[in-house]
């Protein structure tokens, strides 16, 4: 089930929604608009116990490495 960042376009709230199906309306749990954006968000997995090298993400991966593969070319 995949959760899913919003941005209220009315009241300016920022809120997570499980989303079960495409068909599903979602509403600003304050307002109760339907009008919101989608925030591009990242996931966040557990660092290994007594991993002393943590990334920005909550992974385990080595700084600079945000994908792990190389590749993106972040730094």
């Amino acid at each position: 089930m995949p959760i899913y960042e919003y941005l209220c376009n009315d009241c300016g709230a920022r809120y997570e929604q499980i989303v079960l199906s495409k068909g599903v309306k979602i509403a600003c749990p304050k307002c109760a608009s339907t009008r919101q954006t989608l925030q591009l968000s990242v996931f966040s997995a557990p660092a290994k116990s007594g991993s002393s090298e943590v990334s920005t993400n909550g992974g385990s991966l080595a700084p600079g490495s945000c994908c792990g593969m190389g590749g993106c070319g972040c730094n």
